[in-house]
């Protein structure tokens, strides 16, 4: 009799079990009970559970099972909105298939397009890829790495609610062009906001998908280990008031993501905050990729206490140490914020999630709160008189310094050049045809 208490009894192979078990990672959690021993039987499937739940082992264990029965060639294609979350799955597929020589490819923009091309045609088992960079070595391709994608037994779309809009429709399209067709490889979806979209794919008659949603998924968004609270202040004092928190007694010591809704946000506060003696890094899209990845690695090593980020963090990053999220800008669509507020309380540990709400703000924190059934808190560990007196002097010169610096280093310069080039190439498209 099998025991879903555990991956043995799940199906998954030994050698897998072991390299679990050396990871502490024991126990299964619901999504990966229920989903494993269907994908083993050969179905599709549509997984629904909230962040932090294990999704990725729910989709690379009964992957990795089948690999090892025949470990040759492309197996299998793991399809993500990022690229952070792209290297850290496999990092997961890297270190659970250590011990079997696994070869992983990891395919996403900002790097070295030549070094990709030369390791896609060594025939990685896995290729862990963003939609926009595999289309366009799909593009390029060169013949064998085109029938090498034919072959592949697993496509996997990872945070699919987001994969499945317009942003990702016309790379995923070309992407599809040249994968196996449906009946004969196996396709996974998993998400943690269970779109119309991703839905709508059960209804497909072809493909036919095993579905399963976690009780909890709608009705409770954020885990109840995670507080969530909200400050009403003016918009010109937010800095102000961030730096007080983060410098305070309470909150001093505490690992940190702050979400912001523009890089431009995201570089003032940076530099301002490092200016202010705060261990800081920074993640947004205009950054170089390199610098991305160090961000990220300086984090989770605690070189950095505190994250600036734009949503490029806020899907599927798993840093067990967070403790507190602080909207610096609330975002326009809730679900955004439970992907935000889902880096901390992660696994059941407590975290915190703190909204900074400006008077044009009411109308998102009632329809946040509507989205998580829940009232927020306000927070008060923070004093207004205190800080505009002590604080609001030192922040905002300091402010000013990382904007003249800003200027100085033509911030946004590049962005503004891709842009140019685009309407330059899009005119000369029109002009040809």
């Amino acid at each position: 009799m099998s025991n879903d208490n555990n991956f043995n009894g799940l199906g998954c192979a030994k050698w897998l079990v072991e390299a679990l078990n050396a990871m502490k990672i024991t126990t299964p959690t619901e999504i990966q009970r229920k989903c494993i021993p269907e994908i083993l039987k050969g179905k599709n499937c549509i997984g629904g559970a909230k962040t932090g739940s294990g999704k990725t082992i729910a989709f690379a264990a009964p992957m990795l099972t089948e690999w090892s029965k025949d470990p040759c060639g492309m197996f299998g294609i793991v399809l993500t909105p990022t690229r952070e979350l792209a290297m850290q799955i496999a990092e997961q597929f890297s270190a659970l298939g250590s011990s079997m020589n696994i070869r992983i490819s990891i395919c996403v923009g900002g790097e070295d397009i030549i070094k990709q091309s030369l390791e896609l045609q060594r025939r990685p088992h896995f290729i862990i890829a963003t939609p926009g960079r595999l289309a366009h070595h799909i593009l390029q391709g060169n013949e064998e790495f085109v029938s090498n994608l034919k072959r592949l037994k697993y496509l996997v779309l990872d945070e699919a609610d987001m994969l499945l809009t317009n942003t990702f429709s016309s790379d995923l399209k070309r992407c599809f062009e040249k994968l196996p067709p449906k009946e004969r490889r196996r396709t996974l979806l998993f998400t943690a906001t269970m779109t119309d979209q991703v839905k709508s794919l059960q209804d497909n008659q072809e493909s036919k998908f095993f579905m399963y949603e976690t009780d909890t998924l709608d009705n409770v968004a954020i885990p109840s280990t995670l507080k969530v609270t909200y400050l009403l202040l003016p918009d010109h004092v937010k800095e102000a008031y961030l730096y007080s928190i983060l410098a305070s007694e309470e909150y001093k010591d505490k690992s940190c993501i702050i979400f912001v809704n523009r890089t431009v946000n995201a570089e003032i506060l940076r530099r301002t905050l490092q200016k202010l003696e705060i261990r800081v890094a920074s993640l947004h899209s205009q950054m170089p990729q390199r610098e991305r990845t160090n961000a990220i690695h300086r984090f989770k090593a605690t070189a950095a206490r505190v994250l600036i980020a734009t949503d490029v963090a806020a899907r599927g990053l798993d840093i067990p140490t967070v403790e507190l999220v602080v909207n610096y800008d609330l975002p326009s669509d809730p679900d955004t914020y439970i992907h935000r507020s889902g880096r901390t309380a992660r696994a059941g540990k407590k975290g915190e999630a703190l909204s900074f709400m400006t008077p044009n703000d009411v109308d998102r924190i009632h329809a946040i709160e509507e989205r998580i059934n829940l009232k927020m808190e306000e927070f008060d560990k923070v004093h207004d008189t205190a800080v505009i007196r002590k604080m609001l002097q030192k922040v905002t010169l300091s402010r000013a310094e990382s904007l003249l610096e800003m200027d100085k280093d033509n911030f946004g310069e590049q962005r503004r050049i891709q842009k140019q080039k685009r309407f330059i190439k899009k005119d000369q498209g029109k002009s040809l045809k």
